[in-house]
């Protein structure tokens, strides 16, 4: 069972609702320790004192605030909470306002909501209804820890969802902070079209539970395969950048592919649905087909599978940018992610003309 991380009261109006603060997520990455290249000595962090070297415990250190060179202002952590007074302990809602009236980047980390007692459920769940059924957020401000927070307080099924938000000041303006952003003119005519086209290509409804942390899956096959003495293999290349001249054909490509995907996935899903399992296999029909995958290595099978028929480069010409470099991806030519449209072209030739003589 998770522990509150702070408990207090929400306030609207004149109700008050005893409460405790939850987090909502969990860290999943993997931690490394430390250790001294060529020994097995940790490395720890320690708090030292710069003059005499010496380790000082968290009870003995203070806060202060340097208001000219060598010149400090003890604070104490009593003193505060004494120019917060309630505070400490009160999420104050101030204001009601539509959920989408506020931009993603103000939104920094969520925690969840409970009634502390039974007897305070039915006025929590009064503030969670009233929030869900007219779709607003309670703005709100906390004290915790010494640091006083903007908050958006909403309503998820049976549950309160507080998410802390940045300072209007904390949030930097990308017209003035960021360089070469597009002008009013810029995606018009046929390449939005293509690009909308490619967007609901792609549309699917939200399910985080199919999107995976492959980075730290990857660190854990590393580390497997180093404590088994096995080789590691390199991550791909990144794609090289989309230019002007080729963005009609990059657009078309991955509209084609996009739609090649949904029909293996369609074709799939009708295999596997309620009609084709009322459809009995016979049990020989299994075993030679185990027998067969079992015959042809991992690695031939899938070159097979995904080996174009045509090598001819005056073919090739016929598919467009994105398409070669799909089929470079599948023959592993190396480089490919820096090639250009004709070099592609010259490398898939040269790699199908090998694969001629290999097989003579």
């Amino acid at each position: 069972m998770a522990r509150a991380i702070w408990t207090g009261v929400i306030t609207f109006g004149l109700v008050s609702v005893p409460v405790g603060l939850y987090s909502a997520t969990q860290d999943h990455t993997i931690h490394f320790h430390q250790l001294q290249r060529g020994t097995a000595d940790r490395i720890r962090n320690r708090r030292v004192n710069e003059r005499t070297g010496k380790e000082v415990g968290g009870e003995d250190i203070v806060k202060v605030y340097e208001v000219d060179e060598g010149e400090y202002i003890l604070v104490e952590p009593d003193e505060l909470d004494q120019i917060a007074p309630g505070r400490s302990q009160t999420i104050e809602i101030s204001d009601f306002v539509d959920l989408n009236e506020i931009e993603p980047v103000y939104f920094d980390r969520t925690y969840y909501i409970a009634p502390r007692g039974e007897e305070y459920i039915k006025v929590y769940e009064l503030l969670r209804a009233a929030l869900a059924q007219t779709n607003k957020i309670g703005v709100a401000t906390f004290v915790m820890r010494g640091k006083q927070y903007l908050t958006a307080l909403r309503a998820e099924d049976k549950v309160l969802v507080l998410q802390t938000l940045h300072w209007a000041d904390e949030v930097r303006d990308p017209a003035t902070e960021l360089p070469d952003l597009p002008s009013g003119k810029a995606g018009r005519g046929k390449e939005l079209d293509m690009a909308r086209q490619l967007v609901d290509s792609l549309s699917a409804p939200w399910d985080p539970r199919q999107y995976h942390d492959t980075f730290q899956e990857k660190v854990r096959e590393l580390v497997r395969a180093k404590a088994e003495g096995q080789e590691i293999a390199a991550a791909a290349e990144p794609p090289t950048a989309t230019h002007v001249v080729d963005l009609m054909e990059v657009l078309q490509g991955s509209l084609d592919q996009a739609r090649s995907r949904r029909e293996t996935k369609s074709g799939r899903q009708m295999q596997t649905g309620p009609s084709t399992r009322k459809v009995g296999r016979k049990p020989a029909d299994k075993d030679a087909k185990k027998t067969s995958a079992k015959k042809v290595p991992p690695k031939t099978a899938r070159a097979s599978a995904t080996s174009p028929r045509k090598t001819d480069k005056s073919e090739l010409r016929q598919l467009s940018k994105a398409e070669l470099y799909e089929r470079a991806t599948q023959h592993n030519i190396a480089g490919r992610s820096k090639m250009s449209r004709e070099q592609l072209l010259d490398a898939l030739a040269r790699s199908g003309s090998r694969r001629k003589k290999s097989a003579a």
